[in-house]
């Protein structure tokens, strides 16, 4: 539509141009010049400001016109874009007769010139007038059927959306029923199983004490390995044999070739969700930067503080306002996703971004200092243990 709106803008300024080529020479009333160095003003006025009526615009444009066909009979051709005005801005009751009160307006104009009425004076605004009426209506055809289509396509993205949210709900939800079952019937039964073999060690003889007590070591050796797996299970594949930083510079890579992967601080061992909720991070981040941000530079920044480790993701795309959904309606989950998993963890997730000046994420997840190793520590059942 900016084109079409560009398009007829430029066709009424060079046919007004050329109607008033013969005035600007000197061989029109002086009175014609100046009124058409109005209308052009007022024409300009009304594309500039963009008023939701048009219609005292339009009234105005006419009028001074009308004012010019009756000076000089070379301004029938403005007629043509005032036409596509007349039934873009006005209600088919109305933009009909107005079109056809224009064209009676150039017949007259014609018949009043050297010359008199011919059938060619009639013909011409008369065509000139149904070919605008019939590329209107055309026009207004097509673009509905475009609105239509483009509705359609929003209530497709929707439903996916929808749909993708309740298969991550429904995945969840599966996941946590089935560790449920596993840690019932492994860990709990475990559990129950030590629970019951200690109490009666407290009330056997010295002997089958004993022999509860070295049950009880193999019933929590057999938990501890069932809870490894557990752990082993949950990890994704790209922290199973790899450190958090050379994951992170592998995913960025794989990502978004062209961001770049930034290392501060000492790396050192953090808890196994803090490094799966830092990998989804980036990976959620970047999915972003290459799906929307249509970004020049990106980085990705792990630094390793005392007593947090944090997580920047910047990138120098197209940017958007934080806050501000889609302008279509529908629900987005990432940054809702993001804010929640590092939540989960007692941190926080920074956004800031604007149109046009790209994306900054930020995310601070406090990392509880190593327990100092003491002597119990050292010996080689409880390393083994850990």
């Amino acid at each position: 539509m900016r084109l079409v709106g560009l398009a007829l803008h430029g066709a009424f300024y060079a046919l007004l141009a050329v109607a008033l080529g013969p005035s600007l020479l000197g061989t029109e009333p002086p009175a014609v010049p100046a009124l058409g160095l109005l209308l052009a003003a007022a024409y300009g006025a009304g594309v500039v400001r963009r008023a939701a009526r048009p219609g005292p615009w339009l009234a105005v444009v006419t009028a001074l016109w009308l004012a010019l066909l009756a000076l000089d009979h070379g301004f029938s051709y403005v007629a043509f874009p005032l036409f596509f005005h007349f039934l873009r801005a006005m209600p088919v009751r109305w933009s009909l007769p107005a079109v056809a009160a224009s064209t009676a307006a150039v017949v007259a104009a014609q018949a009043a010139a050297p010359g008199g009425l011919t059938a060619a004076k009639v013909i011409g605004p008369v065509a000139g007038a149904l070919v605008a009426v019939l590329t209107a209506y055309g026009y207004a055809a097509l673009y509905r059927e475009s609105a239509r289509r483009q509705g359609l396509i929003d209530d497709l993205v929707r439903t996916r959306d929808e749909l993708a949210a309740a298969q991550r709900e429904a995945g969840r939800l599966a996941e946590r029923q089935r560790l449920a079952r596993e840690i019932h019937d492994t860990l709990a039964q475990g559990l129950s199983s030590i629970v019951l073999l200690a109490r009666a060690a407290e009330t056997a003889d010295p002997a089958t004490s004993r022999a509860h007590v070295r049950e009880v070591g193999r019933t929590a050796a057999d938990n501890l390995a069932e809870a490894r797996r557990f752990v082993r299970a949950l990890t994704p594949p790209a922290l199973e044999d790899t450190p958090l930083p050379e994951a992170l510079r592998r995913v960025t890579a794989r990502t978004a070739p062209t961001a770049a992967f930034r290392l501060d601080g000492e790396p050192r061992a953090l808890p196994v969700e803090t490094e799966v909720a830092l990998l989804r991070l980036t990976q959620e981040a970047l999915a972003n930067v290459t799906r929307h941000a249509r970004a020049e530079h990106a980085a990705v920044t792990l630094s390793y503080l005392d007593g947090e480790v944090t997580l920047d993701i910047y990138d120098d795309g197209v940017g958007f306002t934080p806050g501000r959904g889609p302008a279509d309606g529908r629900r987005t989950f990432g940054l809702h996703g993001m804010r929640e998993r590092i939540a989960e963890l007692g941190g926080t997730l920074t956004v800031e971004s604007a149109p046009g000046e790209g994306t900054a994420v930020a995310a601070a997840v406090p990392v509880r200092p190593a327990a100092p190793a003491g002597p119990a520590a050292t010996e080689p059942g409880a390393l083994e243990a850990a």
